[in-house]
Formats: structure tokens, C-alpha cells, sequence
């Protein structure tokens, strides 16, 4: 049988751009979940999750008033964070980055990456269809696990708001990428938030 998880990051946070943590979205990023949501119409999802942080909640109601059929639950595995630090591969163009993050931080971030991979990633039984609503560094982070990427990979790793992102994983194989930022269902003013290394 198969396994799908959909990806996809919060539509775009108002003035996020002025370093706000959490907001509420933009009307563009309102805009961005109705068409996320109308792009994935029909899919007959099994589970739904999302990040308990504002702009990935906001996300997922206007989706989920889309596609009355899903049953959406916060998770903690899903919250913004950085998943790794810097390793002795990780180019040194991403050392003014990783300078900026604390121990602490990427010591939470590993912790809450391994749970999720195992919350999200392991095999199932039957067929699924899960929805994950989350940040940017958490999908890049998924995407590298499922793929088996050095661990520093997920820093090039980046994804637009709203963007689609879909793994697949068939009984007794390896996790595949089907695709990876699918932009297709946003008109082109509609595509924001393809962040540089420094943007969570």
C-alpha cells in the first residue's frame, strides 16, 4: 500500500518581513490557503496536523473550511525550529546563520526533529494521505530525513508560502519525492516567502 504526506508551509505572515515571531496572515497569505486548499481538493486524507504557531493555524482553518472532510490536530512536533547544528560538512557560507542560533536551540530543534521523523515517517499499514501544515526549516528537514541527505542538508532546503511538497512511500521501499514546491495553483503575485538560510 502507499503512504502520502502533503507539505506545505503557512501562507505568508503579516508584516513578517519587520521580524515578527508569530502573527496572524496576510491577506495575501489568506489568499495563498484558499488556493492551497482548492489545489488539493479531492485528495482523501486520512490525517491532518498542523503547527500550533499562529500563521500555521490561521493556515489550516481556511483550508479546512475548503475540505470539509478533514479533522485537523495541532502538534508540537511541527512548531518552528532550527532541526540540526553546524557539522564539520555544513559549508561555512552558513556560518553567520548557525552564529546566530543558540545550543539551546538547536538542542530542542534536533529533539523535536526526531520525534517528528518518527511520528510522521514511519512505515504504515494501509493506505494514508497526511496533511502537515508547518514552517520552512521543519518540511526541509522531513524532506532531507525521507531522502536520507547529510544531516546539514536541510539548510538548502527552502520552500515558498503555501508551497506543495509531496512524499510518497510504497510497502517495503524507500520514502520517494514526488515533488518539491509546487507553486503551480498561485498566480505569480501570489508566490512569496522563498527565504534566504537565515529566514525560518
Amino acid at each position: 500500500m502507499s503512504h502520502y504526506i502533503y507539505l506545505v508551509r503557512h501562507g505568508e505572515q503579516q508584516d513578517a518581513e519587520y521580524g515578527m515571531q508569530d502573527g496572524p496572515l496576510s491577506s495575501r497569505g489568506k489568499r495563498q490557503a484558499r488556493l492551497i486548499a482548492e489545489r488539493l481538493g479531492g485528495v482523501p486524507f486520512t490525517g491532518a496536523w498542523h503547527s500550533p504557531l499562529q500563521r500555521a493555524v490561521e493556515t489550516m482553518k481556511i483550508m479546512a473550511e475548503r475540505l470539509p472532510a478533514l479533522d485537523p490536530e495541532p502538534s508540537s512536533l511541527l512548531f518552528d525550529c532550527v532541526p540540526s547544528g553546524k557539522s564539520p560538512e555544513t559549508p561555512a557560507a552558513f556560518d553567520p546563520f548557525f552564529g546566530s542560533v543558540t545550543e539551546a536551540e538547536i538542542d530542542a530543534g534536533r529533539a523535536q526533529m526526531a520525534d517528528a521523523a518518527v511520528e510522521f515517517l514511519t512505515p504504515r499499514r494501509g493506505e494514508h494521505h497526511d496533511l502537515l501544515v508547518t514552517h520552512n526549516f521543519v518540511i526541509a528537514w522531513l524532506v532531507r530525513e525521507a531522502l536520507g541527505a547529510p544531516e546539514w542538508r536541510w539548510v538548502g532546503i527552502n520552500q515558498a508560502n503555501c508551497g506543495l511538497t509531496i512524499l510518497h512511500q510504497k510497502t517495503g521501499r524507500p520514502w520517494s519525492l514526488l515533488t518539491h514546491n509546487d507553486l503551480g495553483h498561485l498566480p505569480v503575485e501570489m508566490r512569496t516567502g522563498m527565504p534566504d538560510p537565515q529566514t525560518v
